[in-house]
């Protein structure tokens, strides 16, 4: 029997020990390549320090590793780091205009946007699906969400992006799959963020769980994708990831999740407290030191289906599907 049936056959409750039972379907395990897609209003001023890989940010500049990463879809959490090479070349370039100025030539931009163009250079390069953020750090959203954010007026486009390229793709006989940023968005939290524990304790808290929420469970009703790749962490306590979970595989049964679904705990709730991240920083700082990566490999989650090396590798074959996670270059956007 083919995997595809088994898990059609399925109807998943919101338990580990139901959504674990979750295969990865056949579609995926054949896959091989795919395509991730960071485009958005960063794609703008497209500037990063020129730091090497993002672990070598961390071993050589902690103290200020986060707005120094050569991850250009962090720009606008780089420029409010005066230290930084971004916020310099803000300043000399945009004059400290502010990130959301970026949202008009970004939106006019699409004017010559093709989705089909895109769909078709896809699927000549061999690639069975393709994932697009729809909303990275910065809260903008590449789809007229109808899920009202309360803290940054007009931060979603009026063109359904997600929709056009979903279309587009499946035209093309190809998977179509949506990223969220659900453990950060700098919307809600707009403190700067210079290492690596200020960034684990920068997850927003009061309503924005709920937000990401109805953001994830609206992509998935009017989009249904193949891939439900989440980025961070997770912002609400584990049932409510579980109830997430069971409703998408029953709602699309040959789906699968990527393994950045860290959910909400006391301990990480705790890394909100300034002492408490400068006590941690102190242990890692001195860490990051002995480490060879060049990239990093995520925690692993009470449940996924794949596992997301990022810029990185295991040191061991891996029963576990997995997906090198890769830009073209040391950034991905």
């Amino acid at each position: 029997m083919r995997r595809d049936c088994y898990s059609r056959a399925m109807a998943y409750e919101p338990s580990l020990e139901s959504l674990n039972a979750h295969r990865v379907p056949q579609w995926y395990e054949d896959a091989k390549f795919g395509i991730f897609i960071h485009w958005g209003l960063f794609s703008i001023p497209a500037f990063a320090a020129k730091s090497g890989s993002i672990a070598e940010a961390f071993r050589n500049n902690y103290d200020l590793a986060v707005a120094q990463t050569p991850y250009c879809e962090w720009y606008w959490n780089a420029i409010k780091v005066p230290e930084s090479d971004s916020a310099r070349h803000h300043a000399e370039v945009y004059n400290n205009a502010p990130y959301e100025n970026f949202r008009e030539p970004f939106l006019n931009g699409l004017e010559q946007w093709k989705p089909d163009e895109w769909a078709g250079h896809f699927a000549d390069a061999g690639a069975k699906y393709v994932v697009l953020v729809t909303k990275h750090h910065d809260g903008f959203c590449l789809w007229p969400s109808a899920v009202q954010n309360r803290h940054q007026k007009d931060w979603s486009s009026p063109r359904d992006i997600v929709g056009e390229l979903a279309m587009a793709v499946r035209a093309r006989g190809l998977r179509f799959g949506v990223y969220y940023s659900g453990g950060i968005d700098w919307t809600f939290n707009r403190e700067p963020l210079r290492t690596m524990a200020d960034f684990m304790g920068s997850t927003p808290g009061g309503d924005y769980p709920t937000y990401a929420e109805a953001q994830t469970r609206e992509l998935i009703e009017r989009y249904q994708p193949s891939i439900l790749w989440n980025d961070i962490s997770w912002p609400a306590p584990l049932d409510d990831e579980l109830r997430l979970f069971a409703d998408y595989y029953n709602r699309i049964p040959d789906s699968v999740v990527n393994d950045r679904w860290l959910p909400m705990t006391q301990e990480r709730e705790a890394l909100r407290d300034l002492e408490r991240r400068k006590a941690l920083d102190a242990f890692l700082k001195e860490r990051m030191k002995t480490q060879t990566t060049k990239g990093v490999i995520p925690q692993l989650p009470p449940h996924c289906d794949f596992r997301t090396p990022e810029y990185a590798a295991f040191d061991r074959i891996s029963a576990k599907k997995w997906e090198a996670t890769r830009g073209m270059s040391h950034s991905f956007g």
